[in-house]
């Protein structure tokens, strides 16, 4: 095995555009592993299935890199509850979200990991979402903002409280309204389920993605130094 390129205090974040190249499709469909090419084949979508192919396969060279070992020999498996990780490198955390054309995966060591990124755009349906999602103090804080500001209000707490979920490797069925960011202070985690620790071992982290997205990062691990954004091309190879 090769020496991982990910140190035990950082956490690396690369962001990238999904290309959907027809050129590089050839070569991010070899790089899959049968399993990976079998979920590719069942999108009767055309553009659905070549995204997830560039988006694991790019998945797949990132993972290669932290690791220093052949994209197409990592053996990525699946925790209890789906959550992705490496069967010859299990102590390298990796999480991965995609929205729109934006892809973004942060690497890290001997931690429990989430991200997620998600475009801002106005829905008819926020109050609903909000009413089944959010826990009460959440609820009464959104409700008391002034409306031109609770679509980014919105998708801030969402993305970390997706971002916390994830990172427990439980996902959403863990229950949203269960992960509860203090109002008083957003960076930090007011309440969460039981098993998964104190409040206070988590590390809460926006991540500037420009206007039209929000994004966060969710970690457990205080020791964590660093945050470092990687510069990434997504087309070329």
């Amino acid at each position: 095995m090769g020496k991982s390129l990910v140190d035990g205090l950082t956490i690396k974040l690369w962001k990238g555009n999904i290309a959907e190249t027809e050129s590089d499709y050839p070569y991010y469909w070899q790089i899959l592993d049968q399993t990976e090419q079998q979920h590719a084949n069942d999108f009767k979508n055309e553009q659905l299935r070549r995204r997830y192919v560039e988006i694991h396969a790019r998945l797949r060279i990132l993972l290669g890199n932290a690791v220093n070992a052949a994209p197409k020999q990592l053996r990525i498996h699946k925790a209890e509850y789906g959550k992705p990780y490496l069967a010859d490198y299990p102590e390298l955390a990796f999480n991965l979200s995609h929205t729109a054309n934006t892809m973004l995966l942060a690497i890290a060591h001997n931690c429990e990991l989430g991200v997620d990124i998600e475009q801002c755009k106005p829905r008819t349906n926020l109050a609903a979402l909000v009413d089944k999602c959010f826990a009460e103090e959440e609820k009464s804080y959104w409700q008391q903002l002034p409306k031109s500001q609770q679509t980014l209000a919105f998708y801030q707490f969402w993305t970390r409280k997706e971002a916390f979920v994830k990172a427990t490797g439980r996902g959403i069925a863990l229950g949203l309204k269960q992960c509860v960011i203090n109002p008083k202070k957003l960076k930090e985690l007011l309440r969460i389920p039981g098993g998964y620790g104190q409040t206070s071992e988590w590390l809460i982290k926006d991540i500037d993605l420009g206007e039209s997205f929000c994004g966060a990062l969710v970690a457990r691990n205080k020791d964590i130094k660093h945050i470092v954004k990687m510069d990434y091309v997504i087309h070329s190879l």
